[in-house]
């Protein structure tokens, strides 16, 4: 068996072990417990594991309190982050202490201060900031190739080689794109069709109307990766739950493309598995 489909089925198991808490969280006591937060444009989710960094339950909620990668409601963003660690506290029986999050890529110096911030004030002692694809590949375990997060309002690409990262790029363009495409060509309001697109039954009469902006993520990753070895490309990001998605971005830029089984989980849990008891 190669090693690309080792990569993706260690991902997709993880994965599936992450649904099955998400519902049924594993009540019994771990030494420590490691949390991951994901302040995702259109969902906040935290991912917890164990002292053996298997996934023991899990929460999220969707939200507006990120555009862009941007923290916009940062009172908002406490509280859902709180409330969520309250829920898992509960389920667990225990104090979820130590937490790391993540920042899309190049935006260090924008609002890691803003994301770290909201993190220790929902209760948190966190233990690391890294770029989301590169949290990404902590699961995916690519070695050489690009790993593409869509998430609400931006695409970040993270270019690997030998399993380290060569190159990282944000570009505004997302899931907010869909759902503006989507309201304009249903008439809907806005918010309904941020929930008429997350419907998978929806998918397959979405895609021809939404196509054109997959292109135009497709057309981002071509400028971002000419000049590198690129032989592989990994979807995560909750806009890529899309039915089809990575066959028109496989088209479009002539390479192997991947979705993991729930790409929106992906980068939670290469979140949590950043995370450590030794604090910033």
């Amino acid at each position: 068996m190669s090693e690309k489909n080792l990569t993706f089925q260690y991902c997709d198991q993880l994965v599936r072990e992450f649904e099955e808490v998400l519902e049924n969280p594993i009540i019994s006591k771990s030494s420590v417990y490691y949390t991951g937060v994901d302040l995702g444009t259109a969902c906040v989710v935290l991912a917890v594991l164990d002292e053996n960094y298997k996934p023991v339950a899990g929460a999220y909620q969707y939200a507006d309190v990120v555009r862009d990668g941007m923290v916009v409601d940062y009172i908002g963003a406490i509280g859902i982050v709180k409330g969520l660690k309250q829920q898992l506290e509960e389920k667990l029986g225990t104090e979820l202490i130590y937490a790391a999050a993540a920042i899309p890529p190049g935006t260090d110096e924008l609002d890691s201060g803003a994301i770290k911030n909201v993190v220790k004030a929902a209760g948190f002692e966190l233990t690391s900031v890294r770029d989301e694809p590169t949290a990404a590949n902590s699961v995916l375990r690519i070695e050489n190739g690009a790993v593409v997060d869509i998430g609400g309002g931006t695409t970040g690409i993270s270019i690997l080689k030998d399993g380290k990262v060569v190159y990282v790029a944000d570009e505004p363009t997302g899931g907010t794109h869909f759902s503006l495409v989507i309201s304009g060509a249903y008439k809907m309001p806005f918010a309904d069709a941020e929930v008429y697109k997350r419907d998978a039954g929806n998918h397959a009469e979405l895609l021809p109307v939404v196509k054109p902006v997959v292109e135009k993520v497709s057309s981002i990753i071509n400028q971002h990766i000419k000049g590198h070895d690129v032989r592989e490309i990994s979807l995560v990001g909750g806009t890529c739950c899309l039915s089809g998605i990575e066959k028109i971005i496989e088209k479009q830029t002539g390479i192997f493309t991947h979705k993991p089984q729930n790409p929106m989980f992906v980068t939670p849990l290469g979140i949590a598995l950043g995370c450590t008891m030794e604090c910033e």
